[in-house]
């Protein structure tokens, strides 16, 4: 990429004006006036809305070289740029309905142009200001399932497999997820973040031997797993929603890897914003309702999720050996449990590692967020260790709703 450079609001225009004066675009008309402004607030990336003077817009995406929440001193790769394209316009093949549109991809300057989703808000805003999306579940059960069955050994010839397994390799970004989900919080780590208060929950933590082992085989099956083309960063910072819509973003941590991590994640996050509403909702009962909604919602995407990878395995498998009922459940009660774990890797890393999560940092008394961090720490680490005692899903919300009440 020798003609790397980075973009400011100038450059973006004048990079759409050159697409549309060659004609390898037609996000707006010849001849108008653009206007652009960035306004990324993510970790890692610059992000600007350009528009005509219509109010038509799209969104310019650019990969800096290096990590935007630490500095230049944690460089990363640019081809992360590469990936999140691919990884959109893969799923967005499978499931177009609830992913982002790629209008545009440079390689030279690792940048992606899509569809802009301005119209729609981020979840985890909305869910902090306690609003419901009655098809939230339906949509991220369908998205997950469908894009990840028709990426696995299920549905696709081996050959081919190992060949998008080959393209999507992301050695980088699947080693800040390593070190940030499963290593850092376990150790001293300059990267970790909590407060003072929290020391002995940690020092319980790290010192908990069985915990380690079960963090350890959920690090060795992300490393070693690659069973389909996840999402790779499925927080409810990357999806956009309405009443009746929701779409994907930000895949750009994506490779193949272990089904239940990304349905692990999502569920992660529903809980963090679960905990997190004792420091937002002060009247009882409005907060157990919102609570009730999130768990319902918790239940519906796994069912659904569940339920659409057994249809798909009992009528779609391609290869004979992979079809018995039998394997499909025996595949599902793994995934199952690899997803409980990730869920409880997922509470444990965004509470006292790097990456925190302003569901719980925006609770603005300081006892309160205290108290949800340790229920936070103390319900991830009882997911990990009892995530191989739940053989069905509804073992599972059990789990849930017994560490919950």
């Amino acid at each position: 990429m020798a003609n790397y450079v980075a973009f400011d609001a100038q450059r973006a225009i004048e990079y759409v004006n050159s697409l549309i004066d060659s004609k390898q675009c037609d996000f707006f008309i010849a001849g108008q006036n653009l206007s652009a402004y960035e306004f990324g607030d993510g970790n890692l990336n610059l992000v600007f809305r350009v528009s005509d003077e219509q109010n038509n817009s799209i969104i310019l995406k650019q990969a800096l070289p290096y990590a935007r929440c630490v500095g230049e001193s944690w460089s990363l790769t640019l081809d992360r740029a590469r990936i999140e394209a691919q990884v959109l316009l893969n799923h967005g093949a499978i499931c177009t309905e609830y992913t982002a549109k790629v209008l545009h991809y440079n390689h030279d300057y690792a940048l992606t142009i899509l569809e802009d989703l301005g119209s729609l808000q981020i979840l985890r805003a909305a869910q902090n200001n306690a609003q419901q999306f009655p098809k939230l579940a339906e949509h991220v059960a369908s998205y997950l399932s469908h894009t990840g069955f028709y990426n696995s050994d299920f549905y696709l010839a081996a050959q081919h497999k190992k060949a998008l397994v080959k393209q999507f390799t992301n050695p980088e970004l699947c080693q800040i997820t390593e070190d940030l989900f499963f290593s850092d919080p376990y150790t001293e780590h300059e990267r970790n973040n909590f407060p003072v208060q929290l020391a002995p929950q940690v020092k319980a933590l790290r010192d908990n031997t069985v915990l380690k082992l079960e963090i350890a085989k959920l690090k060795a099956n992300f490393l070693s797993n690659p069973q389909t083309l996840l999402h790779g960063d499925m927080h409810s910072g990357s999806i956009f929603v309405d009443t009746n819509t929701t779409k994907m973003i930000d895949p750009e941590f994506g490779f193949f890897g272990p089904v239940g991590f990304d349905i692990g994640s999502f569920i992660g996050n529903l809980l963090l914003n679960y905990c997190a509403q004792a420091g937002h909702i002060e009247e009882f009962v409005t907060r157990r309702n919102y609570q009730t909604h999130l768990l319902s919602c918790i239940v519906e995407t796994y069912t659904l999720f569940e339920q659409h990878w057994l249809n798909f395995i009992d009528t779609k498998t391609v290869d004979a050996s992979l079809s018995s009922k039998a394997y499909a459940q025996y595949f599902m009660k793994n995934v199952l449990q690899d997803a409980i774990g990730y869920c409880g890797a997922e509470l444990i890393r965004r509470t006292i590692g790097l990456a925190h999560v302003v569901d719980i940092d925006s609770i603005a008394d300081e006892a309160t967020r205290l108290s949800v961090q340790k229920q936070i720490l103390a319900l991830g680490e009882q997911l990990i260790l009892n995530a191989h005692t739940c053989e069905t899903k509804d073992a599972f919300f059990s789990l849930l709703i017994s560490q919950l009440n």
